[in-house]
């Protein structure tokens, strides 16, 4: 029989499991997270970006447990009893340690190329034996872990926020305190001791919903700032981009008929370390550049939170009439429509009760509000064997220094 477990986490300090969770914790499935990496290919741009799913799993667990205990202190109305708070506590912390287990190798590039999303794979996973028994032995249900993972739940509107909601999730509350740690970039660095006493559960309609106290908007905008800049600083970084490009192509001459990892077994056999090991002997152009870390792709432009397409639109006219298909543009606009960059207007951010009343966040706060709104991060890359990188560049800069008018090249000038 498994025994309780302290565990020490760099970021979180101790880390206290009791027995059952530990058991759930040594399933193959959740241990295989220990070979897939947080942050995928950034390993390449930051060196000591080698942090795992495992380790953000258990800190998900820990900042979520804590917020869950700061809501009690402060709206214990969200819970009908002591055991109600008992049990969503032990349902919280579970689905928490199992939010990232239908993750596949390198995760997105990994999606992207099986054509099937991890949602799904999740579902698979909790459906296996070793998964169902091991949550029916700490009495959670996996149909409502598997709901608060996809964010469906509608019994546990506070919950599901916390493990996926858009806003206040506990998922996101560790990776960017994680992810800053172990790639050396304070951006992700965030007020969280104030931002969790702030948590408050508030009353809209009828149904209960997560929200911040007004003492805690500074807390909530460094919050927001912190998503924002690790955005732009690491996980839009252009080394990590070129690398996940050329990952893909890896990865689909590896998986030629991607429906052989469909069973789900044959799929949990697969992690981050199989895949560069049947990568080791080959001599293909994607083995070799994520093997030597050879880049294929240089940058030749990048437009990081722009709205206005116009002189983006204009530098990618121009090399791909230069350069054909030697062109890469890279678009991540679909990741943010999310706080603080709702796409959507009319959808709240998060609820803030501020001198009596309760009001979205960008009423809360100038710095939110205009943070808001879709933006775009985008960047222009060419090969780097079939195109000059300066001249690519040169191009783009003559439009950029004039807002997006034709290029010297265009008019001539380069004759």
């Amino acid at each position: 029989m498994a025994k309780g477990k302290r565990i020490f986490d760099p970021i979180h300090r101790f880390i206290e499991l009791d027995a059952g969770e530990v058991a759930l914790l040594e399933a193959p499935a959740v241990q295989r997270l220990r070979r897939l990496r947080q942050l995928g290919l950034a390993y390449l741009a930051f060196p000591s970006a080698e942090h795992s799913r495992f380790t953000h799993a258990l800190g998900a667990l820990a900042i979520g447990t804590r917020a869950l205990e700061a809501i009690r202190t402060y709206s214990p109305q969200a819970f009908a009893s002591e055991r109600d708070y008992t049990d969503q506590r032990r349902l919280l912390r579970a689905s928490l340690l199992l939010h990232d287990i239908g993750h596949g190798p390198f995760s997105h590039a990994c999606e992207s190329v099986l054509g099937i999303r991890h949602e799904q794979r999740t579902e698979d996973i909790l459906a296996r034996a070793e998964i169902a028994q091991h949550l029916a032995a700490i009495d959670v249900d996996a149909a409502e872990v598997l709901a608060l993972i996809t964010g469906t739940s509608t019994r546990y509107p506070v919950l599901r926020e916390l493990v996926s909601g858009p806003n206040l999730d506990a998922d996101r509350m560790d990776y960017l305190l994680r992810d800053a740690y172990f790639t050396g970039v304070v951006n992700g660095r965030y007020d969280v001791e104030q931002l969790i006493a702030s948590l408050r559960v508030f009353d809209h309609d009828g149904h209960q919903e997560l929200g911040v106290d007004g003492r805690g908007v500074v807390a909530l905008e460094s919050f927001v700032l912190a998503r924002y800049w690790m955005f732009a600083t690491i996980y839009f970084h252009h080394t990590t981009r070129a690398f996940e490009r050329v990952l893909r192509e890896g990865l689909e001459e590896l998986w030629p008929d991607p429906r052989v990892l469909d069973p789900i077994d044959e799929f949990l056999a697969w992690d981050d370390f199989r895949v560069v090991d049947a990568m080791r002997t080959s001599q293909s152009e994607a083995a070799r550049g994520l093997r030597e870390r050879v880049t294929v792709y240089g940058l030749a432009a990048e437009f990081n939170a722009e709205r206005d397409l116009v002189t983006y639109e204009a530098c990618e006219r121009e090399l791909r009439a230069a350069y054909g298909d030697a062109v890469w543009s890279d678009s991540q606009e679909q990741l943010l429509h999310r706080l603080p960059l709702g796409g959507d207007e009319s959808k709240p951010t998060v609820r803030v009760h501020v001198t009596g009343r309760i009001v979205d966040a960008r009423q809360a706060s100038d710095l939110i509000g205009k943070l808001s709104g879709k933006a775009y991060w985008r960047k222009l890359f060419v090969r780097k064997d079939r195109v000059p990188l300066a001249e690519a560049r040169l191009r783009c800069s003559a439009i950029i220094a004039t807002g997006g008018m034709p290029s010297l090249f265009d008019l001539g000038a380069a004759d």
